[in-house]
C-alpha cells in the first residue's frame, strides 16, 4: 500500500467524523428556521420562508449517509462504494448551492419587508378586546423574545392612544414585562420593569443570524467535501477496473 493510498484513507474516515458533525450543524440551522417561523408567523409575509429549513433539513441527512459511506469506503475498497459516494458529493453540492442562494433571496426580502408587517401588527394591537386578532401575535414575540414595542418601549406612548388623547399614565401590555418584575405596572415612565430592545430589532437578529449561519455552514461543507472528493479520487486511481477479456468459446466445446 503506497502512502499516499494509506493517508488518503485516515484521512477519509476522518472527514466522515467531520461529515456527521456538519450534518448536525445544519440539523439545528434547518430546525430554528422552521421554528421561527412557525412561532413568529404573522411577521413574515412570505409563505415559502421555511423552505431554507427543509433544504438544511435534507442536507443533514445526506450529509449523515455520506459521512457513514466515507468512513467505510476504505475498509471496503470497492468500486461501487466510492463511486456512491461521489454520487452523493455530487447531489449535496446541488444542495447546498440552492439552500445559500434560497437563505440569502428569502431572508434579505424578509428583512426589507420587515419593518412594515412589524409596524402593522403593533399598530392594529387592541388593549380594549382580548381577542383581538393581532394581540395574540404581539404578545407572543414580546414575551418569547423578550421585547417591547417596535423599536422600544416608548413606542407605546404612541400605540396605546394618539398624543391629544393621552389624559395619563400611559400603559404598555403586560406583555412587556419583565419576569423579575413580580408588580410590574407596565407603565411606559418607568422603564426599568420593561423590556429595553425593540421587537422589530430582535427579529432582524434572527433573520441576520440564520442567513450567516447557514452561509457558512456551506462553506464549510464545500470545503470538506472538496478534501473528500480528492480522498476518494486518490483511492479510486490507485485502483484501476478490472481488465475484461472476451472468452473463446473453444474453451467450452
Amino acid at each position: 500500500m503506497t502512502r499516499s493510498r494509506a493517508f488518503a484513507k485516515v484521512l477519509l474516515t476522518l472527514l466522515g467524523f467531520c461529515l456527521w458533525g456538519t450534518a448536525v450543524a445544519f440539523l439545528f440551522g434547518g430546525a430554528f428556521v422552521i421554528v421561527t417561523y412557525k412561532s413568529y408567523k404573522a411577521f413574515f409575509q412570505n409563505p415559502f420562508f421555511p423552505l431554507p429549513g427543509c433544504l438544511a433539513l435534507v442536507t443533514a441527512f445526506l450529509l449523515f449517509l455520506t459521512g457513514a459511506l466515507a468512513m467505510l469506503t476504505p475498509v471496503k475498497s470497492s468500486r461501487p462504494h466510492q463511486g456512491t459516494l461521489m454520487y452523493l458529493l455530487v447531489v449535496l453540492f446541488c444542495l447546498e448551492a440552492s439552500s445559500g442562494i434560497v437563505t440569502q433571496l428569502y431572508s434579505t426580502q424578509e428583512a426589507y419587508h420587515m419593518t412594515s408587517s412589524v409596524s402593522s401588527l403593533f399598530h392594529q394591537y387592541n388593549r380594549m378586546v382580548p381577542n383581538y386578532p393581532s394581540n395574540e401575535a404581539v404578545d407572543a414575540i414580546q414575551q418569547q423574545l423578550q421585547c417591547c414595542g417596535i423599536y422600544n418601549h416608548t413606542d407605546w406612548s404612541v400605540l396605546a392612544l394618539p398624543n391629544h388623547l393621552q389624559t395619563g399614565p400611559v400603559f404598555a401590555p403586560k406583555s412587556c414585562c419583565k419576569e423579575v418584575a413580580l408588580e410590574c405596572s407596565d407603565n411606559v415612565s418607568q422603564p426599568e420593569e420593561l423590556f429595553e430592545e425593540g421587537c422589530l430589532q430582535k427579529l432582524e437578529k434572527r433573520l441576520h443570524f440564520v442567513r450567516h449561519y447557514l452561509n457558512w455552514c456551506c462553506v464549510v461543507v464545500g470545503c470538506l467535501e472538496m478534501l473528500t472528493v480528492i480522498s476518494n479520487g486518490v483511492l479510486m486511481k490507485q485502483q484501476p477496473f478490472q481488465d475484461f477479456r472476451i472468452l473463446d468459446s473453444a474453451n467450452f466445446s
